[in-house]
């Protein structure tokens, strides 16, 4: 990062406009693309030290943490029985099988210890992601976007632990990143060719799959959708015609192991999920229903995580509601604390917030400090959004991002049960909060760096603590 932040001084007199937020500043794509070698570096950087630290966890902690216990079950399912619609049924956990049959090949193909091979064809998929994304992005009009997808989804917290235990968001992300990028760019191409028509193809099977590891990337398709209606703008009937027919192709492509998932377990999830029998000393139900409450707390999540993304870049904006924003940031804080109990959800946060004090009083400060502060930083990323409105959809990468987190953030309405929203499903739109943010504001310095390096940090502590733990 210090290499990184080296490279600051040739670019500032470049873009000090954009970080005001001006109209006038260069147009994102452009922007990004300066930025893209220093984003290339913090890349390689975090990767290092993600695969490292999760590797080592791998060979020296050879015992069940966090959700292994519940994990290794479906795991040994498949890798000791055939695939087969009884066994999909058999399936304990809500998510798709598609994470557990990666893990179960990698316990087949290693034929060693059993938990330490599933963490290894776990931390295997993070690996296959990068090369994906280096590959990707040699090709790619815009590199920047890639690089700050992953990047952004290394130093996530609890991406380390997924890719050194045996959640199932290490191959979910594989095939929705590169799924979604190459979707981006076979959509964005001036003509269709029978090789962007392949590259559509393949990017809508990818978006499927991932569907089948977490049932959540289901916001995949109405943002693709959305996504390739706003590129028919301006085209002519005739290729209006043959682009539509490339879009609905490839998302019927995408469908089908969506729909077989469906028809074999009678839902979204898996039966035993669905009746709460999977795991009975838990409680756990979940299903398709309706919650009002959920869209609220990914919304408080969404916002929680893009702040130490876009900070302090886009706090030295100027807008002229400012002081509208601080009004709104301070009532939606008071009324963070007010509804604590509701709002805090399973994850770091909670923790956080708990071991801070055990008063409720100071409980309350905390939660309303931290809510207000994401709230405001919110507005200004909106405020910056709004202002920037007219380059927005010259920036593919971008528009689709914010499509799919809106699209997360709806979706969560139709989740029935009782499963809490852990903030660890966050990480799924980890990486398109990181496009938004480094395409909104490319630009780097000490401090962006710093915040950005604690987040990391913070991530792999989460790990290791599960090392000195019982």
């Amino acid at each position: 990062m210090i290499e990184a932040g080296g490279l600051l001084s040739e670019h500032r007199s470049k873009i000090g406009v954009a970080a005001r937020g001006s109209t006038n500043a260069l147009d994102c794509g452009t922007e990004g693309r300066t930025w893209a070698p220093s984003y290339f570096k913090l890349l390689i950087v975090a990767f290092a030290l993600h695969i490292a630290s999760a590797a080592l966890f791998v060979g020296l902690v050879n015992r069940q943490v966090y959700d292994d216990k519940y994990n290794i079950d479906d795991v040994r399912l498949y890798a000791r029985n055939r695939l087969s619609v009884e066994t999909v049924r058999s399936q304990l956990n809500p998510p798709g099988p598609t994470s557990f049959l990666w893990m179960a090949a990698g316990v087949r193909l290693l034929g060693g210890k059993e938990l330490r091979d599933a963490r290894i064809a776990n931390l295997v998929s993070w690996a296959l992601l990068l090369l994906g994304v280096l590959a990707g992005a040699r090709y790619s009009s815009q590199p920047h976007v890639w690089y700050a997808a992953l990047f952004t989804t290394l130093i996530f917290p609890h991406s380390v632990m997924a890719a050194a235990t045996t959640l199932t968001e290490g191959p979910a992300l594989l095939f929705a990143i590169l799924g979604t990028l190459v979707w981006v760019e076979a959509t964005s191409k001036i003509t269709v060719t029978p090789s962007s028509f392949s590259m559509l193809m393949l990017a809508g099977l990818c978006l499927g799959i991932a569907v089948s590891c977490r049932q959540y990337y289901l916001a995949l398709f109405p943002a693709a959708a959305l996504f390739g209606l706003l590129q028919l703008r301006g085209l002519g009937s005739k290729e209006k015609f043959v682009r539509l027919l490339g879009i609905i192709a490839s998302l019927s492509l995408g469908s089908i192991p969506v729909f077989i998932l469906i028809h074999v377990w009678g839902g979204l999830t898996s039966p035993g999920t669905a009746s709460g029998m999977s795991h009975p000393e838990l409680g756990w139900k979940a299903y398709p229903g309706l919650s009002l409450l959920r869209p609220f707390l990914a919304a408080f999540y969404s916002c929680f995580y893009l702040m130490p993304l876009t900070f302090p870049i886009v706090w030295r904006t100027r807008p002229p509601a400012r002081r509208l924003a601080l009004l709104v940031a301070a009532i939606s804080g008071i009324a963070a604390g007010c509804f604590g109990s509701s709002l805090l959800q399973p994850g770091p946060l909670n923790a956080v917030i708990g071991m801070a004090s055990p008063l409720p009083a100071r409980q309350f400060i905390l939660l309303a400090c931290i809510a207000a502060l994401a709230v405001y930083n919110a507005i200004l990323v909106g405020l910056l959004l709004w202002t920037k409105r007219h380059t927005l959809l010259s920036c593919p990468g971008m528009t689709f991002a914010v499509l799919t987190v809106v699209s997360f953030i709806v979706e969560q309405m139709g989740v029935g049960g009782n499963v809490p929203l852990y903030d660890r499903y966050l990480l799924q739109i980890a990486p398109f909060l990181g496009v938004i943010a480094f395409s909104l504001v490319p630009r780097l310095d000490l401090f962006r760096l710093l915040a950005l390096a604690a987040m990391g940090v913070f991530a792999h502590i989460m790990l290791w603590s599960h090392a000195f733990s019982g």
